[in-house]
């Protein structure tokens, strides 16, 4: 089990994130709109500067839902590999045959 306050850190991020990501959007196209003024694209940069760090994309990390391990991590998932082979062994996952010989 991850350090509850790993989890808790992580999951104020993805809030962070959600609240941020149209204007974060926005900005990033002013920036990124070679038609536009120098000047108006600067101001752009400076504000998004000023957005908290941890309202970046990719300052998420991908963490097991269950136990917040964030290594081994399957995607489709959303499961650690230990979560993974323990679900499997007791038959929760549909549609996968945990081999045993």
């Amino acid at each position: 089990m991850a350090k509850k306050s790993m989890v808790e850190r992580e999951k104020k991020r993805e809030r962070l994130v959600q609240k941020y990501a149209a204007k974060r959007a926005e900005l990033n196209e002013i920036i990124h709109d070679q038609e536009r003024p120098m000047e108006e694209r600067f101001k752009a940069t400076l504000k998004l500067a000023d957005l908290p760090r941890n309202s970046s994309a990719t300052r998420l990390h991908n963490r097991c839902q269950l136990t917040g391990r964030p290594h081994a991590y399957y995607r489709k998932l959303k499961l650690s590999r230990i979560m993974l082979r323990e679900l499997g062994s007791q038959g929760q996952i549909p549609g996968l045959v945990k081999s045993s010989w």
